[in-house]
């Protein structure tokens, strides 16, 4: 029998291990010059991969009755929508259980971090994707920046934040101070090349947030750093409702004339968003505001626009983005109890830098370092809850 498990075993984790290195080589062919002609029937190939590693992991009857209730929200979504992502998402998750998932996540980190320089020097050898746009950027001018192979300077400092992030969590508790001052300057850098300030200002958020949570020893302090991150979680969330339900405004503004105090509120913050709320109202049916939001979502909801938490209401529905955020609040509870701060930096860099961009709600899993955590913890926190109880009853004994 043991060495029957053994088999099962070494199954199991090659197939987890083959689709996460499927799913982070979606995410380097995505962000390079290349096409990939295949790319729904490779979601399949890793949706398989991950249900096999499922299929031969133990779970308690809890646990089951979690994957099977998760499982149902994501079937009812890909027949409401078309889209896969909800179930590919909730079955990769449930295949986390019982991995190391902290090598798992430094293997995400060390291949996205060698695919992007392979990007970079492919384009500036000139094989393969360009070096430079010159080009009007929405600011009112033709402006040059650098996009070294990733398509647009957006996205190539969008990755710099995103390896940024990912290394403060899987290293920033053992890095010297000088290391903190090395990614300040990596970070301006960039922005020196891409004259990105979102991702910017949200990486420098970011490396700072982490230095305050890694040097200062006071834990009343970091925990009083963490809720003011995770009122920022909220706040997104907030804001970004806000602005699907008011988008139209600017485009009152634009054609009805409409100079009111709250219409010239959004204008202003359509201009510090650099044009991302006009972009939504820029098409026949206003595609992303709320008008265009549904329990479940729809086919026809396929527009592409910036601002993830918008993105993720009007792709998949008022009910599955909801169930999201409710596992996300859980998740951020969670991580406050056990002080596990970088994780928390993870959830809170993330939540705030998806406000403006929708990077890391997309077709590709590997990209949301969140859904790992959700990997990690979804179990512990099942168990760690059972626990509870069971010691509040023999405490009442």
């Amino acid at each position: 029998m043991d060495k029957k498990r053994a088999i099962f075993d070494k199954i199991a984790y090659t197939s987890f291990y083959a689709g996460i290195i499927i799913e982070v080589l979606l995410v380097i062919i995505d962000k390079s010059a290349l096409t990939n002609p295949v790319e729904g029937q490779i979601f399949r190939l890793t949706f398989l991969l991950f249900l096999i590693k499922a299929c031969l992991t133990e779970y308690t009857p809890k646990e089951y009755f979690i994957i099977f209730l998760f499982a149902v929200l994501g079937a009812a979504s890909y027949f409401a929508t078309g889209r896969n992502e909800a179930l590919r998402l909730i079955i990769m998750v449930a295949a986390c259980k019982n991995t190391d998932m902290k090598r798992c996540m430094k293997l995400i980190f060390y291949m996205t971090l060698i695919g992007c320089v392979c990007i970079v020097l492919l384009s500036l050898t000139g094989i393969c994707g360009t070096v430079s746009l010159t080009q009007e950027y929405g600011r009112g001018g033709i402006e040059t920046r650098y996009v070294l192979g990733m398509g647009h300077p957006n996205a190539l400092h969008c990755m710099v934040w995103a390896l940024i992030l990912l290394g403060l969590y899987l290293y920033g508790e053992q890095m010297k101070w000088y290391s903190f001052i090395f990614l300040l300057f990596i970070n301006y850098f960039f922005f020196k090349l891409t004259n990105s300030k979102t991702s910017f200002l949200v990486t420098c958020f970011t490396i700072v947030l982490a230095v305050f949570l890694v040097y200062v020893k006071s834990g009343a302090f970091k925990r009083l750093c963490v809720l003011a991150g995770y009122l920022a979680v909220i706040l997104s969330v907030g804001i970004s409702v806000l602005i699907a339900a008011n988008a139209y405004r600017v485009y009152d503004y634009v054609w009805n004339a409409d100079r009111t105090k709250k219409t010239m509120l959004f204008v202003k913050l359509n201009e510090i968003f650099n044009g991302r709320i006009r972009i939504l109202v820029e098409n026949d049916g206003f595609e992303g505001t709320i008008g265009t939001w549904s329990l479940f979502s729809r086919p026809e909801n396929n527009y592409f626009f910036d601002m993830g938490w918008v993105r993720l209401f009007y792709w998949f529905g008022i009910i599955p983005a909801s169930i999201f955020l409710l596992a996300l609040l859980c998740l951020m509870i969670y991580c406050y109890k056990k002080n596990v701060y970088m994780a928390s930096l993870v959830i809170i860099s993330t939540s705030v830098y998806s406000i403006i961009e929708a990077h890391v709600f997309s077709d590709y899993l590997a990209r949301n370092y969140v859904f790992f955590l959700f990997g990690i913890y979804w179990w512990q926190m099942l168990s760690v809850r059972e626990k509870d109880k069971v010691k509040g009853m023999d405490e009442r004994r």
